[in-house]
């Protein structure tokens, strides 16, 4: 008898073995494809693959957690209260965030030897408000708010010490502005796949995708001890101010002054000359468009949706659009190999005031969808070529807190634009003109300073 159940069991764990080797191979295929290429031209080695996908694990948990707060603030209300709900969002989260943004990139200066920890923290801080915040989602309670603004903040101080960390793990023979693409492709790429995840999710109920972010962020906690050690590392560095005194702003210093009590002083942004300051001033602009397109569309395409389609398809073509654009711009920042980089940021701002205004003159369904379009193309093109300038102008030893510091004043800059976006009455024209009013600004102050600059060249000697 043993020997024939010998017999009859062989056979049958053999085809079960066999069908679960046919059933694992086309994930094992796609994770081998997703690992060659995050770990293609030495960024294996030097752990900016790594980095990739953390920074993957990042978006798909935060695109989540936003589908989450969108059914709840948003979607499931009539649009009058929609907006009151998302005011008070604003109001609860954003603003306080104002406040608290100029304190992470100071905060995490003073902790470089542990940025894994950090960005460990900051996963860990997002898994446990997941879970708190799926006991009120369904409610839409008071109690959200407050944990939507410590998501909020975790995810922006995610970003900074990504930002920070970019630089430590550089490949030979890549770029930083070409890694900076890589490392925002490989969250593109995530984000397309977790939203529709998060969609399916919240079929079950509104609180399971933050069950999903939980069990997302938990991973990236983990995800996070894995980078390479040298990411803790703190040799060379120095803290970068966003201002210098007068005396020194007018052109590149290559030596830190000395204060009253005789220690050498971090040069500032403003003191590698002019390319960085003005490629921020319209970089905050972009970013300003992009919080402001945000909040300004997805209400009035729920009052007015495109031509012949509902709502929420309407608000899909125009999330699509503006993600199809990211991606682009990304992809062809990649391409370009950081060449002109003021020239670039200058166009990009330029085309999209452009675009800006033809659609407040020509507002229809089209123009909508172009300007989502060219928003996403410009911000990837221009926070590209703002990280090759930074790169290209900064001295080493403060680059990385350069980092850290920009990417904390773009944030506040898209802040400062999706207020505007909720505040102002749904009118597409107006929407448009507004918009329109504040691209010029940037232009204004920075279009001709980074053109100027371009003539003039480098002040410093590429050097990483």
């Amino acid at each position: 008898m043993g020997a024939i159940r010998s017999a009859e069991g062989g056979p049958l764990r053999r085809t079960a073995r066999g069908a679960g080797r046919v059933l694992r191979a086309p994930f094992q295929g796609a994770a081998r494809g997703v690992r060659r290429a995050t770990h293609a031209h030495g960024a294996g080695e030097s752990g900016l693959g790594k980095l990739i996908e953390l920074h993957a694990v990042n978006s798909a948990g935060d695109v989540l957690i936003t589908v989450a707060l969108a059914s709840t603030v948003f979607f499931s209300v009539p649009t009058d209260q929609a907006r009151g709900r998302v005011a008070l969002y604003l109001a609860v989260t954003m603003a306080p965030f104002v406040f608290l943004a100029p304190v992470i990139g100071p905060l995490l200066d003073r902790v470089p030897h542990g940025r894994r920890a950090a960005m460990a923290s900051a996963m860990l801080a997002r898994a446990l408000l997941a879970l708190m915040m799926s006991g009120a989602v369904a409610t839409g309670g008071l109690e959200l708010y407050p944990a939507a603004l410590g998501v909020l903040v975790a995810s922006k101080a995610y970003g900074v010490v990504r930002s920070a960390v970019v630089p430590r793990l550089l490949p030979p023979r890549i770029a930083l502005v070409k890694a900076n693409s890589r490392v925002t492709l490989g969250g593109l790429l995530a984000t397309g796949l977790a939203a529709p995840l998060g969609a399916a999710l919240h079929q079950l109920g509104p609180q399971w995708p933050l069950y999903g972010a939980f069990v997302v962020f938990a991973f990236g906690t983990y995800l996070s001890f894995s980078l390479p050690p040298k990411v803790d590392s703190a040799k060379g560095e120095a803290r970068a101010r966003l201002t210098a005194p007068e005396s020194r702003r007018r052109g590149p210093v290559m030596r830190s002054p000395v204060t009253r009590r005789g220690k050498a002083r971090a040069p500032g942004l403003r003191t590698v000359g002019a390319s960085v300051v003005h490629g921020l001033q319209a970089n905050g602009a972009l970013r300003m468009l992009s919080g402001f397109l945000t909040f300004f569309l997805a209400f009035l395409l729920r009052v007015h949706p495109l031509g012949g389609l509902s709502p929420a398809f309407s608000l899909g073509v125009v999330a699509v659009a503006a993600g199809a654009g990211n991606a682009l711009g990304t992809a062809i920042a990649a391409l370009l190999r950081s060449r002109g980089p003021e020239k670039m940021i200058a166009l990009v701002l330029s085309v999209t005031l452009g675009t800006t205004v033809v659609a407040a003159v020509l507002f229809g369904a089209f123009m909508v969808v172009v300007v989502a379009a060219v928003a996403g193309i410009s911000q990837a093109l221009g926070k590209q070529s703002l990280d090759s300038l930074i790169q290209r102008d900064v001295p080493e030893e403060v680059r990385t807190s350069a980092f850290a510091r920009s990417e904390t004043l773009l944030q506040m800059c898209w802040v400062v634009g999706g207020a505007i976006g909720i505040l102002l009455p749904l009118n597409g024209v107006v929407g448009m003109s507004v918009a329109a009013a504040f691209l010029a600004l940037g232009v204004a102050t920075a279009v001709r300073g980074l053109l100027a600059a371009a003539r003039r060249g480098s002040p410093h000697p590429r050097v990483a």
